[in-house]
């Protein structure tokens, strides 16, 4: 397939680094008032590569671009009409679903309804709870572009929570489970708006995932979400996961073997304090989750898959 020009936001950082190793041309339109996506590259810090390239966002009408990635309702609908040209709007579209369906798991639905275009779901657990309508739909499990150098070492005696905003969305994000779980077991916390409860703060990319090396086990506590990205950094450089069972973890996360799983907070907090008593087992559970990683979650099966993706929606044209 040729080399295609494509806009998309910067919503979830994470996911754009490893989005931006599918290798087009990639604009993201920038505003002084960066909120709702328009943060470009994201700063001095970025680990974007060159192709991922900065647009003022009332100069993207002025782009010959072949697709739009969508990734919020916002971006589909008012501020497409806002920034793209009414020709650009009429280009093919895929939107990126990053989120389990609201306001009902069930009954949300899809805000993409076009029998041309293409809702890629991150999860087959998305696909499967929102109604998608008339709108088709392909999954493209999650991969992160992170240094490849990085590898667990697990020496701190402490687990360690990945989750931005976590006082913005308490019950989604598991804010109460975190500050029960951390009255038993010791627990640091990173991520945006962490510090707000004596966490670390936000950690740049770059630096993030060499310091959570550093810890025995990744705790998520999300209650309902995707398939959070700090598991997947997790697995992928060799560290056990202890989370709750809900959405897709189960069909990542196995028992004993990459890590444990339950709906009951007690049983995992036993888990993690075993973690802490035994490294020698935690380093097992972190080499059987890197092979998983290695074999699920990994860069050259991302990018077949979105290549594959944006190949069937141009076909469309």
């Amino acid at each position: 397939m040729r080399r295609l020009k494509i806009l998309t936001w910067h919503i979830h950082g994470g996911y754009l680094n490893a989005l931006a190793q599918v290798e087009h041309d990639w604009y993201l339109p920038v505003r002084a008032d960066t909120a709702g996506g328009y943060g470009g590259r994201g700063g001095p810090d970025s680990t974007l590569p060159p192709h991922v390239r900065e647009v003022p966002a009332e100069r993207v009408r002025d782009l010959d671009l072949d697709l739009i990635v969508y990734q919020t309702p916002q971006d589909y609908r008012a501020v497409a009409a806002e920034v793209l040209s009414p020709a650009q709007r009429r280009l093919p579209a895929i939107y990126l679903e990053h989120n389990t369906p609201r306001p009902h798991p069930t009954d949300s639905r899809h805000q993409m309804d076009d029998p041309d275009g293409l809702i890629v779901h991150v999860t087959h657990y998305n696909r499967l709870m929102w109604d998608n309508g008339r709108t088709p739909t392909t999954v493209i499990e999650h991969s992160v572009a992170i240094d490849p150098t990085v590898r667990y070492r697990g020496g701190l005696a402490r687990g360690i929570t990945v989750v931005n905003g976590m006082p913005r969305r308490p019950r989604i994000a598991g804010y109460d489970l975190f500050l029960q779980a951390r009255e038993r077991v010791p627990l640091d916390a990173a991520g945006m708006q962490t510090e707000e409860f004596g966490g670390l703060g936000d950690i740049p990319y770059r630096h993030l995932h060499r310091r959570v090396a550093e810890y025995r086990f990744l705790f998520s506590p999300m209650r309902y979400t995707s398939l959070p990205l700090a598991v997947i950094e997790a697995l992928t450089i060799g560290m056990p996961v202890v989370a709750l069972a809900t959405t897709e973890v189960p069909t990542v996360i196995e028992n004993g073997v990459t890590g444990y799983v339950s709906c009951d907070l007690d049983e995992l907090i036993d888990r993690m304090r075993a973690l802490l008593a035994d490294p020698a087992e935690a380093r097992r559970l972190g080499d059987n989750a890197r092979a998983l990683a290695q074999a699920r979650f990994g860069l050259d099966r991302f990018r077949r898959d979105w290549d594959a993706a944006l190949k069937r929606v141009m076909s469309r044209e």
